[in-house]
Formats: structure tokens, sequence, C-alpha cells
């Protein structure tokens, strides 16, 4: 059975969950960025949910925006490059409604994927079809504001599964911005790897909620 909605708590323990898995990930992350990067992406992501792992395991929290803040800055800070960035303000941008929120439920979700896009696209001025992670996270975040009334569970399952489309799409378009641009036609028929990530982010928090 998943779960409605998560407690503070649970909350917390789903994103150490999402950091476990995206350490994890670092060779598939790693593969996906050599065929249009530099490699590194992998290596990056994992040292950021590394960093994440620490911080949220030394802490306790008193509302939803502390902890996707302190995810945020944590992944700001030890990721580096462009990813660091946007996926630090992904966490610091999407805690901006979660101020005295105490349950992550499928309306919080909204939130911090609508906000959290805004924060991205106003930092990095990609825009959906130009091969990057906001291919992924559009998608999710529009899906999620059809779903705010519903269990966490559902709302996660759908979202994910828009996020998973969305990153597959990034392998029919040449990349307009980033390392990849310069590959040109080269870049088609690989998926973008903030993307990929975007999706893997959201699967693990589905993951989460439906195993415990």
């Amino acid at each position: 059975m998943g779960k409605p909605r998560l407690t503070l708590d649970e909350t917390k323990a789903m994103l150490l969950h999402v950091s476990a898995k995206m350490i994890e990930s670092k060779g598939l992350l790693t593969k996906a960025d050599q065929a249009i990067g530099d490699g590194d992406h992998g290596i990056g992501m994992a040292r950021g949910f590394e960093a994440v792992q620490q911080k949220l395991s030394a802490q306790s929290f008193a509302a939803l925006d502390e902890l996707f803040k302190t995810v945020g800055t944590a992944l700001l800070m030890s990721v580096g490059g462009a990813a660091g960035a946007i996926f630090g303000t992904l966490f610091r941008g999407g805690a901006k409604d979660l101020a005295g929120l105490h349950e992550f439920d499928a309306k919080a979700l909204s939130l911090f994927l609508t906000d959290g896009l805004q924060a991205v696209k106003d930092r990095g001025k990609a825009k959906l079809g130009d091969k990057t992670m906001v291919d992924a996270l559009e998608p999710a975040a529009l899906k999620s504001a059809e779903l705010t009334t519903g269990p966490l569970d559902h709302a996660l399952a759908a979202v994910a599964e828009s996020a998973r489309l969305g990153m597959e799409k990034t392998k029919e378009i040449v990349a307009a911005t980033g390392k990849a641009k310069t590959l040109g036609e080269r870049s088609l028929g690989h998926p973008d790897p903030g993307a990929v990530s975007t999706w893997l982010i959201l699967t693990f928090m589905y993951e989460y909620v439906t195993q415990t």
C-alpha cells in the first residue's frame, strides 16, 4: 500500500532514500553524460547526495521548507558546475511555499515542483525543448498541478511517469544550451543527463511512498 501523505519525519526519510538511490545511480548518470557531456554528472550528483545524507542525518527540522532548503544548499555547495546550481535551485526554490507545512502530500508536491520549476527557469533561462532537465521537470510540475487533492502515491506515480516521458523526448532534441550544444546533431539519440536525474529523483520519491 502506498502512502496518501508523509509526516515531516517520513519526508526526511524519503529524501534520505532518494539520496541513497541517487548515489547508487552514479554509473548510470556518468554513462548518460559521457554520451553528450564531459562525463562528470554522475560523480557530481553522487557527491551532492552524499552531502545531503550527512546534512539530513545530523539535523532535525521544524517544517518542510527547512528540510528542502537544506537539501538544496547541500547540492549547491557540493555538486559543482551547472548541475549543482540547477538542482540546488530546484530544492531551494521549491521550498518557497512549504513554510510552516508539516505534511508532504500531493498539494505540497505540486508546490515544490511548480516553485522549483520557476526558480530553475529564472536561474538557467532554459525552456521546454532546449534539451535540459526542464524537459522532464516542466511536464512533471504541470501533471502535479492536476493532482493536488488525491493521495500522494497516485500523484507521484503520474508525476514520475510525466518526467520519464519528458526525459525520453530529449533523445529527439538537438541540444541548444550547455556542453552538449557543441555536439549539434551528435546529441540526437541520447537523453539529457539532467532530465535523467530529474526523472530518477521523482521515481525514487515514488518508490519510497509505495514501499513503506
